[in-house]
């Protein structure tokens, strides 16, 4: 996501933020730290929560679900907030819903061919998709020669991550880490998009709602055409399911923009880079993840990257 007059190219997880408000401190404090601390630990989670259950329930019906569960929940909030959709803003919110569809499509497909670890990497590399974007579309976020060489850099890593040097992976683990970064690409266009339309005027929450309205529309069609329609309703499966629509798709992004509108987003942009970190942490310890040398090597390169290109 890209706050609209941060400079910073920082891409932040899946919802984008539509504009600065007044009265934006400096400096973050304990509490803003400590939020953004949890923040993109559950952002990194929650690849590894799809994966967890995709043998009892498909990835891209959980994302329906959990869709169409935060919908909900932000409707009923815009209406007991008297919120209503601007009409000029509906071709710029039919966009975006897609492209944020496209990218959970993308997101479930790769989770179902290989690791959560690897998902988590590859769909943040979304800062580098967004960079080179605003960079063709907006003059003030031209690149120069260092947040080029930090995107080249990046863009080398994930190279060196797809290539599976030790024959570790198998079957076709690297379609799936190639549909994650296909997702990243979605979900940099997602963020240019809302730049540099009407939406970067618009309400964080009618930005959000375009959003998890796309991913409802496009995901769950989609999961009963192509026979992704396992749900077992076990113990296990619900709370997943609960913590993917309550506390990531709905709660976590509300703390997002409350924070937006409190602090410097280039500031709160520094803690997302530990949100793969996160991920990957996480994939390996809760699924017993291998990393090949190669992968990670490429992660550390990319993170690298990114680090450069956001950093002015």
């Amino acid at each position: 996501m890209k706050y609209p007059t941060s400079p910073s190219v920082v891409d932040f997880p899946v919802a984008a933020a539509s504009r600065p408000s007044a009265g934006m401190s400096g400096p973050l404090d304990v509490r803003a730290g400590g939020l953004m601390l949890l923040l993109c630990f559950l952002w990194g989670l929650q690849q590894v929560s799809l994966k967890a259950v995709s043998d009892q329930a498909s990835p891209m019906l959980m994302v329906a679900l959990r869709s169409a569960m935060a919908l909900a929940l932000l409707a009923g909030l815009m209406c007991w907030r008297g919120e209503m959709l601007d009409r000029r803003r509906r071709a710029a919110g039919a966009a975006a819903g897609t492209l944020f569809g496209l990218e959970f499509l993308l997101v479930a497909v790769a989770l179902q061919l290989t690791q959560a670890s690897h998902v988590a990497v590859f769909l943040y590399t979304s800062p580098l998709f967004t960079a080179v974007g605003l960079h063709w579309r907006l003059p003030a976020e031209r690149l120069d020669c260092r947040r080029w060489a930090g995107i080249g850099l990046a863009f080398g890593g994930i190279a060196l991550a797809l290539f599976d040097g030790g024959g570790a992976r198998t079957g076709m683990a690297w379609l799936g880490d190639l549909l994650a970064v296909l997702a990243g690409l979605a979900m940099g266009a997602t963020t240019v998009t809302i730049r540099c339309t009407r939406l970067a005027t618009a309400p964080a929450t009618e930005t959000l709602f375009y959003q998890l309205l796309g991913a409802v529309v496009l995901l769950l069609p989609t999961a009963w055409l192509t026979g992704q329609w396992r749900f077992e309703p076990t113990a296990a499966v619900w709370a997943h399911l609960g913590f993917q629509g309550l506390v990531v798709s709905f709660a976590s992004f509300l703390t997002w923009f409350w924070l937006l509108r409190r602090y410097l987003a280039s500031r709160l942009g520094v803690f997302t880079f530990l949100t793969p970190l996160f991920g990957v942490l996480l994939g390996v310890w809760l699924l017993g993840e291998v990393l090949a040398p190669s992968f990670a090597a490429g992660s550390l390169l990319v993170l690298a990257g990114i680090a450069l290109a956001g950093r002015r």
